[in-house]
C-alpha cells in the first residue's frame, strides 16, 4: 500500500503542473512560428497522428528522460551484463548507441531462477535441439508447427501446476489478450483488480463482455462487487448474467504484493463465479517446489477455473501457458487464434522450459533446483528488509521478488536511474503510462544468481543514490538500547564531625 507524504505529494502535483504550464507555452509559441513559415511546408488535408494529452507528455517528458528507458544490452541478462553506452545529439530527442558497454549488476531482468544465462544442464540439450528441429517451425501449431517437443512442454506445464491439461501459446502477452475473449462474451461478465496487467486490461476489453473493477486485492470490496452485479443483472434487459469471470494476478507486477488467494477463492466459491489466474511472475520464483501463488499459500489447484503463466520469468524462455480442465483446453485449442493463426513457440525454446522445470524438480539429478529457489527466496527477503531500514518506501510482500522503491517527483525518475547507472547498477524506473502518473518508482527484481556481496554492493549504491536525490522518505531513527543504565546517586561529603555510630551488642544466650 502507497503511503504518500503529504508534501512529497504536492511537490509532486506541483512539478507536473510546472512541465505541463511551460509545456504549453512552448506549443503556443510554434504555432505562432508556424503560421510564418510558407505553405508549402505544410501538409494539408491531413489529421495529426497523434494527438491529446498522451502526445503532449510523450513529446515534452518522456522524450527529455529516454535515455533512462530501452537501454540495449550485449550479453546475456545473468546477475551481471553489458549495457550499451548511448548518446545523442539534440537534446536526448533521438539515441545513438556507440560501441562502448558498460559491465553493470542487473537489477531489473525477470531472470528469478538464473535460467537466463548458460546453464550446465539446459545448455546443451537446447543446442541439441536447435540442430534437430532448426530456431523455428515456421507454421502454426494446426498446421507444421507442432512437435514432440510441444505435447511433452504441455503434459510437462500440466503436471507442474497440478492441472488436467494445458496448452502453450508463443507469447506472454498474447496468450491474456487472446485467450479472454474466446472463454467470455457478450453477455458475460468480468470482475477484474484495479491493477491488474494490461494485458489482462486489453483482453477483458476486447472480449465484449461487462467489465467491473473492485479494489486492489480487497476480497470484501469483491464480495460487495459481486452481490451488486448478480443482483442488477445485464445492463438495461436485466437478465442473469451468462457467465460471470473473476480475474487476478499471483504477485502483481508493479505492487509486488501477493495476491490473497485463499479469500478470493472463498468468495468465488460462494458465489459460483470463475477464477482466472495469472501467475506470470508466481510461478516457478515462489512456493517450496516453485508451483507459484498456490503452494505458498496451501490453494487447491483444482480450485481455480483457468491458470495462466509465462516462461519469461522464472524459465529463462519465451511464451505462456493456459492450465485447465481437458475439456477448456480441447476448446481452447479449437477456438483460439493466437493457437491457430500464431506461429508456434520456437523449439529450442520449447526444450529451455522443459529442461528448466526439471532442474527446478530435481529431475537432472542434483538439488540445484532447490538451492535456487531458497536463494531467490533468502535474496528477496534480504534485500527488501535492507532497504525498508534505510528508509525507503519499498510495496510488496516478503517472498516476493518485485521490489518497487516510490519515486513519485519526476525530476528523481532520471537522477535515480542515471546516478545508479553510472555506479555501475542497472535499474528499471517505471512511470505513465505503466503506473499511474503520481506513482512513479525503480522497480528491482532479484535472481538467484545473486550473491551477496552482489546484493551487499547493490544496497551501497542505492542507499548513497537515494540521499543524494532524496527518496527516502521514512527515515529510520536509531534504535535504542533494551535496558538503559540508571544514573547512581552522587555520594555528599560527610562532616567530619559525623562519627559512625556502632551498634549495641545485645545480650543473650549464644547459640550452637
Amino acid at each position: 500500500m502507497v503511503r504518500l507524504p503529504y508534501t512529497t505529494a504536492l511537490t509532486t502535483l506541483f512539478s507536473y503542473g510546472l512541465l505541463f504550464v511551460f509545456g504549453q507555452l512552448r506549443d503556443q509559441f510554434r504555432k505562432i512560428l508556424d503560421l510564418f513559415k510558407s505553405s508549402s511546408l505544410k501538409e494539408k488535408g491531413y489529421a495529426p497522428i497523434c494527438l491529446g494529452l498522451e502526445d503532449f507528455y510523450t513529446r515534452r517528458l518522456y522524450l527529455r528522460i529516454q535515455d533512462c528507458f530501452s537501454r540495449p544490452i550485449s550479453s546475456a541478462p545473468d546477475a551481471w551484463f553489458d549495457v550499451v553506452e548511448r548518446q545523442s545529439n539534440d537534446g536526448n530527442k533521438t539515441l545513438h548507441r556507440t560501441e562502448k558497454s558498460s559491465r553493470c549488476l542487473n537489477l531489473g531482468s525477470y531472470n528469478y531462477l538464473g535460467f537466463a544465462s548458460a546453464d550446465e544442464y539446459c545448455t546443451p540439450r537446447v543446442i541439441n535441439s536447435l540442430k534437430k528441429y532448426s530456431s523455428s517451425t515456421c507454421s502454426v501449431r494446426v498446421d507444421g508447427g507442432t512437435t514432440k517437443l510441444h505435447e511433452e512442454l504441455e503434459d510437462v506445464v500440466a503436471k507442474y501446476v497440478g492441472k488436467p491439461a494445458a496448452v502453450c501459446f508463443g507469447m506472454g502477452y498474447v496468450t491474456n489478450s487472446a485467450i479472454i475473449p474466446v472463454i467470455i462474451g457478450k453477455g458475460g461478465l468480468i470482475i477484474s483488480d484495479s491493477l491488474n496487467h494490461s494485458s489482462l486490461i486489453n483482453g477483458a476489453r476486447g472480449s465484449g463482455a461487462t467489465v467491473r473493477v473492485f479494489q486492489h486485492n480487497t476480497p470484501s470490496h469483491l464480495e460487495e462487487v459481486l452481490r451488486e452485479q448478480i443482483s442488477e443483472g445485464q445492463p438495461r434487459t436485466r437478465r442473469p448474467w451468462k457467465k460471470i469471470i473473476v480475474i487476478v494476478e499471483g504477485i502483481y507486477s508493479m505492487e509486488g504484493e501477493l495476491c490473497k488467494l485463499p479469500e478470493i477463492v472463498a468468495v468465488c466459491k460462494k458465489y459460483k463465479v470463475y477464477t482466472y489466474l495469472d501467475e506470470a511472475h508466481s510461478i516457478g520464483a515462489i512456493g517450496k517446489s516453485g508451483r507459484g501463488i498456490c503452494e505458498l499459500l496451501e490453494v487447491n489447484p483444482s480450485d481455480i477455473d483457468i491458470m495462466m503463466g509465462t516462461f519469461t520469468k522464472s524459465f529463462g524462455s519465451c511464451g505462456g501457458y493456459i492450465a485447465a480442465s481437458k475439456e477448456i483446453i480441447k476448446y481452447l485449442k479449437y477456438t483460439c487464434p493466437a493457437h491457430l493463426y500464431a506461429t508456434s513457440m520456437s523449439p529450442p525454446a520449447v526444450e529451455q522450459v522443459i529442461s528448466s522445470i526439471r532442474v527446478v524438480l530435481g529431475e537432472d539429478g542434483s538439488n540445484r533446483g532447490a538451492i535456487k529457489l531458497q536463494q531467490i527466496r533468502e535474496n528477496s527477503n534480504f534485500f527488501r528488509s535492507e532497504l525498508q531500514k534505510m528508509g525507503f518506501e519499498v510495496l510488496g510482500d516478503n517472498d516476493s521478488p518485485v521490489m518497487p522503491i516510490m519515486l513519485y517527483n519526476p525530476a528523481k525518475i532520471p537522477a535515480f536511474s542515471r546516478e545508479c547507472l553510472e555506479k555501475k547498477v542497472a535499474i528499471v524506473t517505471v512511470a505513465f503510462p505503466a503506473t499511474p502518473l503520481l506513482l512513479a518508482r525503480a522497480r528491482i527484481c532479484i535472481s538467484a544468481s545473486h550473491t551477496r556481496a552482489d546484493l551487499v554492493e547493490a544496497l551501497k549504491v542505492i542507499s548513497k543514490v537515494g540521499e543524494d536525490v532524496g527518496i527516502k522518505y521514512f527515515p529510520v531513527e536509531p534504535m535504542k538500547p533494551l535496558f538503559q543504565p540508571q544514573p547512581q546517586p552522587q555520594v555528599q561529603n560527610i562532616p567530619s564531625s559525623f562519627k559512625k555510630i556502632k551498634p549495641k551488642k545485645r545480650k543473650g544466650r549464644k547459640t550452637k
